[in-house]
């Protein structure tokens, strides 16, 4: 008698379940965004946002949170219901390096969400003042061996995608020099034009038309390929640093116990808005690869990355 009452009870609360997922969505979705408004993250929720909204039948609205390098946004998915009408749009630091970048952290971002889709992607892209007397990477590594701890390599930030390759670098080319972390990369560019600084590992969208007008010299990419937009310029592992590839990326996730038929809806409507012409077109202009991979491939590289960021934070002792 048990069994059959039990067995009715989940029946009738499968049934309610059901039509409430079906219905799904049935008010406005809002994406978070962890920065200020014109960086990476916020181009891209915001491109993809009217894509999202013919899919969802809803409007989807982007709000930024910045604070905290990403933390303060990433705490507020962590804590919103888990019914699909609240997401982030964040990046690489926000999903991957900050687990290994901060002893407190709190978020915990191979714990505290559901991934939808790994959005895009681009390579970052060495480049050096017009000062330093080098144009490849052997050349760089013989000149920072021949100026121990006196190279400087400017970042967007303590923690950011910049800063850990050029750290990457140097334990890879076992050679020495300067941090000079900035509030964001325009600063960090503008330096580095002005030769106020040696080097950086800038996002190739960010650095594209200096290196494309002589203003910087570009050494090589960090991507898996050349990148198009630089057919001259060899990777890093052409360059011979054979386990040299990053990329700078974003995505987004929603909080973790979000019904799976809500992240396939969600994943549906990223996927189209990807799709669409006027996506393509900004993403291009931006420098950045279009991704749109599914749930279970962008959870998969999250964690890869998370792997890999706290190897090179760990060798260099800059956990916080």
């Amino acid at each position: 008698m048990i069994d059959k009452l039990l067995t009715s009870a989940l029946v009738m609360a499968a049934a309610v379940a059901g039509p409430a997922l079906a219905a799904y969505p049935e008010k406005p979705v809002r994406i978070i965004v962890p920065f200020v408004p014109g960086g990476s993250s916020d181009i891209t929720a915001r491109t993809i946002a009217p894509g999202m909204e013919k899919v969802l039948g809803q409007t989807v609205i982007v709000e930024n949170k910045p604070g905290a390098n990403g933390a303060i946004a990433a705490q507020e998915l962590k804590n919103a219901k888990p019914d699909g009408y609240t997401l982030m749009v964040g990046s690489i630091g926000t999903f991957a390096i900050n687990e290994g970048l901060y002893k407190k952290l709190s978020y915990n971002p191979s714990q505290d969400f559901d991934y939808v889709s790994q959005l895009v992607r681009n390579p970052n892209v060495l480049v050096v003042s017009s000062k330093i007397p080098v144009n490849t990477v052997a050349e760089l590594i013989e000149y920072a061996g021949k100026h121990p701890d006196e190279t400087s390599y400017a970042s967007s930030g303590t923690g950011s995608s910049d800063h850990l390759s050029a750290v990457m670098f140097r334990q890879r080319s076992n050679t020495t020099g300067i941090d000079v972390p900035y509030k964001g990369g325009g600063a960090a560019i503008a330096d580095l034009l002005g030769a106020q600084v040696d080097v950086s590992f800038q996002n190739l969208g960010a650095v594209l038309t200096h290196v494309q007008s002589g203003k910087l010299k570009a050494l090589a990419t960090t991507g898996s390929e050349r990148a198009p937009e630089l057919p001259d310029i060899p990777t890093m592992v052409e360059s011979g640093m054979k386990d040299m590839v990053v990329y700078s990326w974003q995505g987004v996730a929603a909080p973790k116990g979000t019904p799976k038929e809500v992240i396939d809806k969600l994943h549906q409507a990223v996927s189209e808005s990807l799709k669409q012409s006027r996506t393509q077109e900004t993403m291009k202009k931006l420098g950045f690869t279009i991704v749109g991979n599914n749930p279970s491939q962008f959870t998969q590289f999250q964690q890869e990355e998370v792997s890999k960021w706290k190897q090179v934070i760990k060798a260099a002792g800059l956990s916080q």
